[in-house]
């Protein structure tokens, strides 16, 4: 099985976004970044805007974001809406014509597979892409260290009074 150079980018493009949560992205920056085609982009952006993945603003200063938090994309619900076809054989699509149909386990196999494979995406969402989240300036002062009295040796200048 072979996903399709849409879906690849449209999960790039969320790495992306996912990773820049504080302001608006272009297609062009990420067509850049990926050194992939932008008016691939612009399709998926499309795509993924109709589906509630991403939200857009148009014009000048425009871009886009994710619409939802990263926890809440799943892998398998976005593989299931932007590939088109999961037709791993002729048996398995519309049109079929294979004449083996009647008599062939492979597609029950193939079947199982592919639920596995969905399975799998399932338990996983675009958070999971994500490198771990930096704390805030905030929280690094918070989590610092504090300063701990450590007793000095017996004998020590620093424990001679004056």
């Amino acid at each position: 099985m072979r996903l399709t150079t849409m879906t690849d980018y449209a999960l790039r493009m969320l790495i992306y976004l996912g990773q820049h949560p504080e302001r608006l992205c272009t297609t062009a920056e990420i067509a850049q970044a990926y050194a992939i085609s932008e008016s691939h982009l612009t399709k998926i952006t499309h795509q993924l805007g109709l589906g509630g993945w991403i939200s857009t603003v148009r014009g000048k200063g425009g871009g886009m974001r994710l619409a939802l938090p990263p926890e809440d994309i799943g892998l398998g619900e976005l593989v299931r809406a932007v590939e088109p076809d999961f037709a791993l054989v002729e048996c398995l699509g519309t049109g079929n014509t294979c004449s083996l149909t009647q008599r062939c386990a492979l597609t029950g196999i193939f079947n199982n597979a592919l639920a596995a494979f969905l399975a799998q995406l399932d338990g996983h969402s675009l958070a999971d892409l994500l490198p771990p989240q930096l704390p805030r300036v905030g929280v690094v002062a918070a989590l610092k260290p504090q300063a701990v009295a450590m007793p000095l040796p017996h004998g020590s200048r620093a424990n001679k009074t004056p």
